[in-house]
């Protein structure tokens, strides 16, 4: 009976949806995918707080109804967008902006469960009036951000001969121009290209047959040759954007339990990072013929991230190194400092500042210097159970906090 009545929540929902309606304009301080507008962890914001009270940022709402999970948020316009479990099923909820009350909710497949909690890993990426979304369970659908509408749907995993990695898939779909990115794992499809208005295949990698890591990609134009880069069950790689093609395969950066981190890309320049003992690698690389060459510059024991990212502010490098947060000099590798923050987790960037979010329910923000850690202000968050570990968000002058079905906006923007 329980189920049922979720069941009939979640299509009373769905029915509610406004049809029609046109978003808002866009605000020009939107986080729409997975790590902000550039998949940096940067946000381009301003006038924001240089320290906080005791007790935190002042909360300028809170809701509790977005299912189980683990993925962040996307910030589009008016909406707000994150994916979660309800009733079994893997959702997406386009809640309102500016007080979290829901617009509409979405079931897109069979929500996954295992050892390390239930519910989807990824973010949802917003590109116009569309939205794509890839579940634990490889269900990847396009909607149409004003009411959830479903424009097509495939699963990867079936399609493309993958199968489920052991903590089940985490990726964040990748839009670039016409095409929509992902990573299935299969055979002779390692990475594939979907056309983003129909679905359709336009290409698969097939040079590659990493299964798929825990990883999602990004994109840069490297000296004329556009290029996709992620870290996969087995490499760091790179891929040519037009067509699919295999360009390096760097697999010192790789462990055998859980690659986690998106790379990071500055200065013609590739960073990629793992934990269980491996480290990180910087490699250089060189458009030559219409290909991309990747040489390793250094490697380095000192950033081991495991699954909170990293990001690179005027030519420095933070990230957590197992647990303690870490500032490397990008281009040397050369520690600046070390400090055991608020304990393992995330961050990004903004105004100056780190925004960190422990596994372990703290807060916190610290100053983006390599002069020396120095803490600004830190919470703690209520304990959901499951590590804390959603990607904190900055946007429209708020930070935004995702822990399992509860998400929290904070004001920080100085008065």
């Amino acid at each position: 009976m329980a189920r049922l009545l979720v069941a009939c929540v979640v299509l009373m929902a769905c029915a509610a949806a406004p049809r029609g309606q046109t978003p808002a304009p866009n605000t020009g301080t939107d986080w729409p995918q997975w790590r902000g507008p550039s998949r940096s962890a940067i946000s381009p914001e301003t006038g924001l707080l240089r320290s906080w009270p005791a007790a935190g940022p002042p909360s300028a709402w809170s809701t509790s109804n977005l299912g189980a999970g683990f993925g962040s948020i996307s910030v589009s316009r008016d909406r707000i967008y994150v994916q979660g479990m309800r009733n079994s099923q893997s959702v997406v909820s386009a809640l309102n902006r500016a007080d979290g009350k829901l617009v509409w909710v979405r079931p897109i497949g069979r929500a996954s469960d295992n050892d390390r909690g239930p519910g989807p890993r990824g973010t949802p990426t917003v590109d116009g009036d569309r939205l794509y979304v890839l579940t634990e369970s490889g269900d990847l659908a396009s909607l149409r951000v004003q009411d959830g509408a479903i424009g097509w749907q495939r699963n990867i995993l079936q399609d493309f001969g993958g199968r489920n990695i052991d903590w089940l898939i985490s990726e964040s779909p990748l839009v670039d121009g016409n095409n929509v990115i992902v990573s299935p794992g299969g055979r002779g499809a390692g990475m594939v290209a979907l056309d983003k208005a129909t679905g359709k295949t336009v290409w698969v990698s097939k040079e590659l047959n990493d299964r798929a890591g825990y990883a999602s990609p990004i994109v840069a134009d490297v000296q004329g040759v556009r290029t996709i880069m992620t870290l996969t069950s087995e490499a760091g790689i790179g891929v040519r954007a037009s067509d699919g093609k295999l360009m390096w395969h760097h697999p010192a950066v790789s462990n055998s339990t859980a690659n986690i981190a998106s790379p990071v890309f500055f200065d013609n320049k590739v960073f990629y990072s793992s934990n269980y003992g491996t480290g990180g690698a910087l490699l250089s690389l060189r458009s030559q013929n219409g290909e991309v060459r990747a040489q390793e510059v250094y490697f380095t024991r000192d950033m081991q991230n495991h699954h909170g990212g990293m990001v690179v502010v005027n030519g420095y490098l933070y990230g957590f190194h197992n647990a303690i947060l870490t500032c490397l000099e990008f281009a040397t590798g050369k520690v600046m400092w070390r400090n055991r923050s608020v304990g393992k987790g995330s961050l990004a960037y903004a105004d100056g500042s780190l925004y960190i979010l422990s596994e372990n329910n703290v807060v916190g923000m610290a100053d983006a210097s390599p002069a020396g850690y120095r803490e600004t202000g830190r919470f703690r968050i209520s304990d959901q159970g499951w590590p804390s570990w959603a990607h904190p968000v900055v946007s429209g002058g708020r930070l935004y906090i995702r822990d399992q079905g509860i998400l929290t906006a904070y004001n920080i923007r100085a008065k």
